[in-house]
C-alpha cells in the first residue's frame, strides 16, 4: 500500500520537467498484477499529454522491454552480462537494449542463498518455464480459431505429457526405459 501510495503522488506531481526515477514498480503483488500496474504506469508516464517526466524505470519484468517499440520516447537499457557455461558475471556496465533473460536464481547463488535452495529453485523455474510455453502454444491456437473442445483436449494432453516428463530423471533411465518412455509419449499424442 505504502508503495502504491508512492507511486499514486508521483503521478499526480509528475510534469514534462520532472524526473522521475522508479524501481520495481508493482513488487508485493501478483505477477500479473504487477506487471500490469508497470506496464501501466510506463503508458502513463510516457504520454506527453499526461505526464511526460523524463524517468528511470527499473524493473524486473522482462516482458516491458517491448514497449520501446509500442511507446514514442521509450529506450530499453540493461546490466551487460557474460555467461560462462551456467554461471552468469554481472560486468557493471549499462548497455543499449532490453534482455528477455531474468537472472534472479544467479543473483540469489551470489548473495549465498544455500545451493541446495538455488538448485530447486532451477528446477521449479524450467518446470514453470516449460508449462508458459504450452501456454503461448494455447494462445496462438486460440488466435487461429480452433475450436474450444480441440484445444482444451490439446493442451490437456500436453500438460498431462510434460508433468509426466518433470518426474522421468533422464540419468537414471536405461535405453529400454527412455525407449519404452518416447514410446508412452507418442502413444499420449495421438
Amino acid at each position: 500500500m505504502v508503495e502504491m501510495m508512492e507511486v499514486a503522488q508521483i503521478l499526480k506531481e509528475a510534469t514534462a520537467n520532472s524526473l522521475v526515477i522508479l524501481d520495481e514498480i508493482g513488487r508485493g503483488t501478483s505477477t500479473y498484477d504487477g506487471l500490469s500496474i508497470a506496464w501501466a504506469v510506463a503508458e502513463y508516464i510516457s504520454d506527453k499529454e499526461k505526464c511526460g517526466a523524463k524517468t528511470l524505470f527499473a524493473t524486473h519484468y522482462h516482458e516491458l522491454t517491448d514497449l520501446e517499440n509500442k511507446l514514442e520516447g521509450v529506450k530499453n537499457y540493461s546490466i551487460a552480462v557474460k555467461e560462462k557455461g551456467e554461471d552468469i558475471i554481472f560486468l557493471r556496465k549499462i548497455v543499449k537494449g532490453g534482455t528477455d533473460e531474468s537472472y534472479g536464481v544467479h543473483v540469489a547463488k551470489l548473495a549465498g542463498v544455500p545451493q541446495v535452495v538455488t538448485k530447486r529453485a532451477n528446477e521449479i523455474l524450467k518446470s514453470i518455464e516449460r508449462k508458459n510455453v504450452l501456454n503461448n502454444k494455447k494462445m496462438e491456437k486460440q488466435e487461429k480459431g480452433v475450436a474450444d473442445g480441440q484445444l482444451t483436449m490439446y493442451n490437456y494432453k500436453l500438460a498431462e505429457i510434460a508433468h509426466e516428463l518433470d518426474k522421468v530423471d533422464v540419468n537414471e533411465l536405461t535405453p529400454i526405459e527412455a525407449l519404452n518412455t518416447l514410446v508412452k509419449i507418442k502413444e499420449k499424442m495421438v
